[in-house]
């Protein structure tokens, strides 16, 4: 069956360990969207931190997954689907972070939308990195006008990040609490993730899982690569990840995505 559409996550996949995208996977990008085929990013960033990276090589607007899921958009930027956090679990899991983690930096995604409490040295890292622009509001106010998140993201030291990760996903078994970082700490519905956020896509384009190929390269990719059958991993991803995944490519530094498709014969 023909190649109809390709996956590919963002950070340590699509996007070299210093944040770049290498001239070759520029050019498989390229190459990809010039035969007519879907490029489709899936990331865990907001679309505002996805954007910069195609229109910095040159590419139309794509249709994204953001959020691992929670968020899809076609390559109109019409939305397919928004998955919010329930609003009893983001008013209380953001109370005990306030309570028994005072100090730790909160990020509050809804939408198209970041929210911070104030610009402090991470949020400005993170702005840089990303080049999404961050808005100082009070979040309980925003939980008052139903304005709610798609993913809060803490940011913090490796120990206090484990911590979080352990208490809060035996307080809260309606949300999914997981380490996408040792210092990097996301929160999303239970129901996120990358797999569901693609069959919705797929649905839309009326392709099928046959007709896919997916690249991923960390924990977060696992639903991702257990769902399309042609699953890619990284040579720099875990052990665990690559025994998932269908096949394997160079790493991300290496251009893998450029090699793996001129192997597979479709640039």
């Amino acid at each position: 069956m023909s190649v109809k559409i390709i996956l590919s996550d963002i950070d340590g996949t699509f996007l070299t360990d210093d944040k770049k995208v290498t001239d070759l996977t520029a050019q498989a990008a390229k190459s990809i969207v010039d035969k007519g085929l879907h490029l489709v990013l899936v990331s865990a960033r907001m679309p505002e931190a996805i954007y910069p990276i195609t229109d910095g090589i040159g590419l139309p607007r794509l249709p994204v997954i953001s959020y691992s899921g929670g968020l899809v958009l076609t390559e109109n930027e019409e939305v397919l689907h928004d998955k919010k956090m329930p609003l009893d679990d983001t008013k209380n899991i953001l109370a005990e972070i306030d309570k028994r983690w005072v100090g730790v930096c909160i990020n509050y995604y809804s939408g198209r939308k970041w929210y911070v409490r104030t610009i402090e040295y991470n949020v400005q890292h993170e702005m840089d990195i990303t080049q999404a622009k961050a808005e100082v509001a009070d979040f309980y106010k925003l939980i008052d006008e139903n304005i709610l998140p798609n993913k809060i993201m803490i940011i913090c030291t490796p120990p206090t990040c484990e911590e979080m990760e352990t208490e809060l996903g035996k307080m809260f078994p309606r949300l999914n609490v997981v380490r996408s970082a040792p210092y990097l700490l996301e929160i999303m519905d239970k129901s996120v993730s990358k797999a569901v956020g693609i069959e919705i896509l797929l649905k839309h384009y009326n392709i099928s899982v046959d007709e896919a190929i997916a690249f991923g390269d960390n924990y977060n990719d696992l639903e991702m690569l257990e769902y399309i059958p042609r699953s890619v991993a990284m040579k720099n991803a875990p052990d665990k990840v690559k025994q998932i995944a269908r096949e394997v490519t160079e790493s991300n530094a290496d251009s893998g995505i450029y090699t793996y498709l001129v192997k597979a014969g479709l640039i």
